[in-house]
């Protein structure tokens, strides 16, 4: 009886100790390095039509600026479309800022600032959007390059993805220079080509700019989002992207005999490329809660506060519940491991022929405790195949510095 009594009263002593470390870090639990913008004075907002902004939106999103896997099919002339209906749809900015067109179509604008020793700021926003999965048109609630406006809301390809912040800089740039609005710090703004498929525009509007000598304070790309029910405080929340994932396309090629396949092998070189992709997506990488997705997850907790405070406070008792709940959405989960998305396929050119190669591209987005070289040694062990080749499509891109 007394010994049950002792084991009972540690029990609760245990139990007594370890609430309260979990109430002393849920008190004190502050993320770091969080402004609560009391020393920011923001400028009066100019005048502007938001009915006319969205249906500039609508005739934005019907140009078909679509960069394809391979450039040859995209249609260019779209392009010099895009530009002439900027031109003419914001004369005000178009007569304040110089505009270059750079041969690739990239577009360079520059509006000097008043005290030419302040460093510039850069804006961002790319001109192309993604395909159509020909077929795949009846799928959609309105026609893709319709710009439909209806919903409160206008529809189509590239009205998130990015020409709604193409849109929206030229109608906040076009209203301010409508006032007589002179800047003080200059202003660029950038405006990729190809940022779907490769970003060379943005390269060489880096190498123009260095060349120039530009050094900006900072730059604004498209970051993320507005959401009306944002994860941990299921409210709005304005996302800033404070850092970008690497990019890396791996091919992998199955070899094998070929032949005919009314004689086929024991294994064919689909299925060793089927194997290899299946070890390599079946070996993925740990889900880990750091980085500036555990930074926005601290931040968000701590608005909340209550029960997600605590877990969030104390990772080291709730870690596996919290790691649970953000990998429950692929939305959530990709801000905290490098993901892997086997994407294209490719075998015989006929049915009845065994191919001699086939292979897969595998898209990956490094997080920025990753590397490629992390992503080629993980999928090399993975495989472990000699007949399996590994190669990058093309070089990586590592993950961006956090900002």
């Amino acid at each position: 009886m007394r010994k049950r009594r002792a084991v009972l009263l540690g029990g609760l002593a245990a139990i007594a100790i370890v609430g309260a470390a979990v109430a002393v870090r849920t008190a004190g639990f502050a993320p770091k390095d969080v402004a609560d913008g009391s020393d920011v004075t923001l400028a009066a907002a100019p005048g502007y039509d938001l009915d006319a902004a969205v249906h500039h939106l609508s005739e934005a999103a019907q140009l078909r600026t679509i960069s394809h896997q391979d450039p040859a099919d995209n249609e260019v002339a779209e392009w010099d479309k895009l530009h002439a209906w900027l031109a003419s749809t914001y004369p005000a900015v178009h007569a304040a800022m110089a505009r270059t067109i750079l041969p690739n179509r990239t577009l360079v604008y520059h509006w000097p600032g008043s005290d030419a020793s302040l460093a510039p700021i850069i804006l961002m926003a790319h001109q192309d959007v993604v395909p159509v999965t020909p077929g795949t048109e009846g799928d959609w609630k309105y026609p893709p390059f319709a710009g439909t406006i209806a919903d409160k809301a206008v529809w189509g390809r590239g009205t998130v993805d990015d020409k709604g912040s193409l849109v929206g800089l030229f109608e906040a740039l076009d209203a301010l220079a409508r006032t007589g609005f002179k800047p003080k710090r200059g202003i660029y703004l950038v405006s990729g080509h190809d940022e779907e498929a490769g970003g060379t525009g943005a390269v060489a509007a880096a190498a123009k700019l260095k060349a120039e000598g530009v050094k900006a304070i900072f730059t604004l790309d498209e970051g993320s989002i507005v959401l009306t029910d944002t994860p941990v405080i299921n409210g709005p929340a304005i996302m800033i992207g404070i850092a970008e994932k690497g990019y890396a396309a791996l091919k992998v090629t199955a070899n094998a005999p070929g032949g005919h396949s009314s004689m086929p092998p024991a294994e064919t070189g689909v299925e060793t490329l089927a194997k290899a992709v299946l070890a390599i997506t079946g070996k993925p990488f740990p889900f880990e809660v750091r980085g500036p997705g555990a930074s926005m997850i601290e931040a968000l907790a701590a608005k909340k506060g209550g029960t997600t405070k605590m877990a969030v406070a104390n990772q080291w008792l709730f870690g596996p519940l919290l790691k649970r709940q953000l990998g429950a959405a692929p939305t959530t989960a990709a801000a905290f491991h490098t993901t892997i998305a086997p994407t294209m396929i490719e075998g015989s050119p006929k049915e009845n022929v065994l191919p001699q190669s086939a292979n897969a591209l595998i898209n990956y987005r490094i997080a920025p405790w990753n590397s490629s070289a992390d992503v080629m040694a993980r999928a090399r062990e993975a495989v472990g195949d000699t007949r399996v080749d590994l190669a990058w499509v093309k070089p990586p891109r590592e993950p961006s510095r956090v900002s």
